[in-house]
């Protein structure tokens, strides 16, 4: 009963072999029904969805009555298509012997999956986000997995320390785009992102490791505001704030880089702030300019970010604004040099003016002549000083031997009056 028993699992076990074989022989389905990939170039097995495998058909192509291959072809339920070309690809019809409509197949060629290009960025040191895309257009639906892993570092006894390592899933953000996010990220871990390329052909897969510091590049500062300074005419004063993705922390800050320009002007200057506003101190008088900035890490880790888009701003062209005195009268500004720039001017520019010094400003004019007094007076102070003490070192000839003079040697002694 026993040996019954095998023999009967041992056919069953044949049947099923021999059906799934022969299933197998046409792809399983990928993308929507009906539709069946190929790569062009190869040879290409069509299968009858209506029919069970083997059952012979006669195939046609859709709105053709013409036969591709008759019942008596010999391939049952299948239609063969050496080296497909995009000629091939289109919907073909297959019936039975009776004339009834079995199914109905569309090919459609491409190429296999290709090995993805990949980016990361991190707009902050807490999270990163990874792009890509192909670096061949397969022509076929393609999907994406995306995965990444915290990368091991070798501990002290040799052994890999790290309690959780991964793999964990990169979410597509939105689902089905070519850019997914890993957030809680650690600053100074590195990570390998897995980025697999599949369609009905094969699958292809790219790794990428990056660090956050080396991947670091913030957005560009927002809220840029250009003003004038009222009675300055070369003067700009310039704001902006951190960009809203960058956590404002005490331990990572940003530094910034300002570049303006006047209209019309192709080169840029460019300062680098110490916090968020700048004074420009060498605008060009009456032109409008244009202004912009860019943010960094403050300890330079990653990369500048892009430039925030441009701002403009004109200096000023009017006088210095009217002031009420103490005693209750106002107070008129003189008329006669309205350009003049008042004693007291907002925080310089760190950017040394590049116009000759009949170009710069009033007060710098001023400034400059009062340096060179001040070292003319140092100078003389220091002269005067040091021919005093030699004076005084000099010594006396009163005391010593009376040298002879000038004349001495010529005129002999007894020559002299009163000898």
């Amino acid at each position: 009963m026993s040996s019954s028993c095998t023999g009967l699992s041992r056919v069953l076990v044949a049947v099923a072999t021999a059906v799934v074989s022969a299933a197998s022989s046409c792809p399983q389905a990928w993308g929507p029904p009906g539709v069946q990939y190929g790569q062009s170039g190869r040879s290409m097995t069509l299968c009858c969805p209506g029919v069970t495998a083997g059952a012979p058909v006669s195939w046609s192509r859709d709105g053709e009555t013409r036969l591709l291959q008759g019942p008596d072809s010999g391939l049952g339920h299948e239609l063969v298509l050496a080296l497909a070309d995009s000629t091939d690809e289109g919907t073909y019809v297959c019936r039975t012997l009776d004339g009834a409509l079995g199914g109905m197949v569309t090919l459609q060629l491409g190429y296999p999956p290709s090995r993805p290009v990949v980016s990361c960025r991190a707009a902050d040191y807490e999270n990163f986000s990874c792009t890509w895309s192909p670096s061949q257009v397969s022509g076929l639906p393609t999907r994406y997995l995306t995965s990444y892993r915290k990368k091991t570092v070798p501990g002290a006894d040799g052994q890999r320390v790290s309690p959780s390592t991964g793999p964990w899933p990169c979410p597509q953000d939105p689902p089905g785009a070519t850019r997914c996010v890993v957030h809680g990220a650690e600053f100074w871990s590195q990570y390998r992102i897995n980025v697999t390329e599949v369609n009905p052909l094969g699958a292809s897969t790219r790794l990428l490791d990056v660090s956050l510091q080396s991947i670091l590049r913030p957005d560009p500062p927002q809220g840029l505001r250009v003003e004038s300074v009222p009675g300055y005419p070369r003067r700009l004063r310039a704001s902006w704030m951190y960009p809203a993705s960058w956590p404002r922390q005490p331990h990572f800050l940003l530094k910034f880089r300002l570049q303006y320009r006047p209209v019309q002007h192709p080169a840029w200057s460019m300062v680098e702030p110490a916090g968020l506003e700048e004074v420009i101190t060498d605008a060009v008088a009456g032109l409008p300019h244009a202004v912009r900035v860019s943010a960094r890490d403050f300890l330079d880790a990653g990369t500048w970010s892009a430039w925030s888009p441009e701002a403009w701003g004109t200096p000023s062209t009017g006088p210095l604004p009217k002031e009420i005195p103490a005693g209750g009268k106002p107070y008129t500004q003189p008329k006669e040099n309205p350009q003049m720039d008042s004693p007291a001017p907002p925080r310089p520019s760190l950017l040394p003016d590049p116009r000759p010094l009949d170009h710069r400003d009033p007060l710098e004019q001023m400034a400059v002549l009062a340096s060179l007094g001040i070292f003319s007076c140092l100078g003389l102070a220091a002269g005067a000083l040091a021919l005093g003490l030699w004076l005084r070192l000099k010594p006396d000839g009163k005391d010593g031997h009376q040298k002879p003079g000038f004349l001495a040697p010529m005129i002999p002694v007894d020559k002299l009056p009163g000898a």
